[in-house]
Parts: structure tokens; C-alpha cells; sequence
């Protein structure tokens, strides 16, 4: 994991962002009070017990002061803010003082494997809607998305036991668990390929098809399972495997760690028939690619090699 500090260009901050690449999960506040902002420090008000949740949840070895916040880095967290006005509270922020577009640009750039937002509040100022506690169906570009109670003196209604209760979920919640699936790079006569379109609320990529493979299951057993599911193809001849990578995926269940290894597959054309309901698998469609319109779209899709590795099936 890369510790260097990193930046996203934004709006000045009374209160620095702790923030670097690849971590394992960015702490979302709602914006610097009075006293963080004097502190230059997140979370620095004596009765926030934000610093103390962290420590009794197992994400920091010590109860760490605030001063101490960008030592999180090297542990493989972060911290920002929803809004990055200070105000006296909350509830004197403007409509206009949340960018969920810099989160969306944090996301991309940064590619932590979550956010966790500080409270309901921090969520709905950036997002427009009002969420439910724990993982959010909801992405960001590659970061699964976590709504946490809020730690501020304000909530202190909700026992420390609750609060404690979600940061424990959110550490457990955080741990990948490892998953392999199977691939096929479906080329046509024309030299084009075939890709899924999968849909999931704040997330759209266009994958090849294939999926996960099943306890007892071997991976050419899987794929050709997955391609009479999403294709309809009965028989398939699979060579040796290409391609392989292993990649972080987000999601609602948890962080995953996931193998994909993909398998060429040639036909003259193809008629696509799902056998099942594909939607329900968040996919929504599937469309052709040429390698030119794989090197021009802004479309996100899934692996970025997929250029290469088309060029490489077309000229050998």
C-alpha cells in the first residue's frame, strides 16, 4: 500500500484531508466545527468519540489524539469531509456546501476500497437521500459506501454501545473475502466482442460474461454454466486460459477480493438468449465492440486491458 499523502483539488479546508491512494477505507465526516477547525485536527471536540470508537472497534492499536490523524495512513485510512465549510453546527450547512462530485473525484482517484460517512447526515448532504445504517447498495466509482452513527456530542442519545456495535460491523465489514470467477472473451468473425452491461445504483461498467465459480465447481464447469445462463450457448469448446488478474470489488455484502481468469471464445455470430433472469444479476443489456470503440469510449469497462488483449485475439 502506497503511504504517500495525496491530495484531491477541492475548496480550502479549515481542516486538512488525510487522504492516499489505495486505502482501505476514507472516514466521512459532515463538516469541521468550531473546534477542528482551530485544531486543524478532524474530530478534535473532547466530547466527539469518534478517536475512542476507532481504538475500541480494532482499527487503531492505541487511542490516537487528534493531532495524530494522518498516522491513520499507515495503518490504511483516511479522512475528509462531506462539506468543507466549518460552521457553528450542522445544521447550518447550505445545500450548496456538499460536492458529491469531489467525493465521486476522490473515489476515482484515490480508489479506496471504501467510505465510511460519519453519520446519516454527512450521507444525505452528499447524496440527496435519507439512508439506513451499515453498507449502502449504492457505489462510488470502485468504493463500496458504509453509513456509520454519527460520533458527534449531539448524538449522544445513542448509547456508546450502539455506536460501538456499527464501527465493529464497519472493521468486519472491511475485511475482503476472496472470490473466483471465470470469464470468456467472446469474439465474432467481425473481430468484435461481446460485453455485458451491469448496473448497480452509482455504478455501470461493461464486463465480459461469465461469473462466479460455485463450491465444487471447476472453472471451465463454471463458465460453461455461466455462458447457457447469460447466453444461451448449450456447447463451447474452451481452450487454455489467457488472462488472469486479481482485483478488489466493491459491494453491498462486503469487500471482495476477486480472481477472474478469462478463456477466449471464437463464433462465426452469435444470437444472444438468456436462459435466466439477467437483471436480477444487475445486468441490463449486452452490445458488440469493435476494438475502435473500445479505445474512444468514455463507457467504463471491466478489465481496462481489454483493448490489448482484443487487438491481441484480431491480429494474433
Amino acid at each position: 500500500m502506497c503511504h504517500a499523502v495525496a491530495r484531491v483539488a477541492a475548496p480550502v479546508s479549515d481542516v486538512p484531508d488525510v487522504l492516499a491512494p489505495n486505502l482501505r477505507c476514507v472516514f466521512c465526516g459532515i463538516n469541521p466545527g468550531r473546534v477542528s477547525a482551530a485544531a486543524h485536527a478532524h474530530f478534535a471536540n473532547p466530547r466527539n468519540d469518534f478517536w475512542r470508537l476507532l481504538h475500541d472497534a480494532g482499527f487503531t492499536p492505541r487511542l490516537f489524539a487528534p493531532e495524530e490523524q494522518f498516522d491513520l495512513i499507515g495503518l490504511g485510512y483516511g479522512i475528509t469531509n462531506a462539506a468543507y465549510r466549518t460552521t457553528p453546527g450542522s445544521a447550518d450547512l447550505r445545500r450548496d456546501d456538499f460536492d458529491a462530485g469531489r467525493l465521486e473525484g476522490l473515489a476515482r482517484e484515490l480508489r479506496p476500497h471504501a467510505i465510511a460517512f460519519v453519520g446519516k447526515e454527512a450521507y444525505r448532504g452528499a447524496f440527496g437521500e435519507r439512508p439506513e445504517l451499515g453498507p449502502q447498495r449504492r457505489e462510488l466509482h470502485d468504493s463500496s459506501l458504509f453509513v456509520l452513527p454519527s460520533t458527534s456530542p449531539a448524538n449522544a442519545a445513542v448509547p456508546y454501545a450502539e455506536r460501538l456495535h456499527w464501527f465493529r460491523t464497519l472493521h468486519d465489514w472491511l475485511e475482503p473475502v476472496p472470490r473466483a470467477a471465470v470469464r470468456a472473451l467472446v469474439v465474432d468473425r467481425e473481430g468484435r466482442i461481446l460485453l455485458m452491461r451491469w448496473q448497480r445504483p452509482g455504478a455501470e461498467w461493461w464486463i465480459a460474461p461469465g461469473g462466479g465459480v460455485q463450491e465444487g465447481e471447476t472453472d471451465e464447469q463454471a463458465l460453461r454454466r455461466e455462458l447457457l445462463e447469460e447466453l444461451g450457448l448449450p456447447h463451447v469448446d474452451l481452450g487454455e486460459p489467457m488472462f488472469e488478474r486479481t482485483h478488489v470489488l466493491p459491494g453491498a455484502e462486503g469487500i471482495r477480493v476477486q480472481r477472474d481468469v478469462f478463456y477466449e471464445l471464437r463464433v462465426e455470430s452469435l444470437e444472444v438468449a438468456p436462459t435466466i433472469d439477467l437483471e436480477a444479476e444487475n445486468m441490463t443489456g449486452h452490445r458488440w465492440w469493435t476494438l475502435a470503440e473500445l479505445e474512444a469510449t468514455d463507457e467504463r469497462y471491466s478489465p481496462p486491458e481489454l483493448p490489448e488483449l482484443l487487438r491481441g485475439l484480431i491480429y494474433g
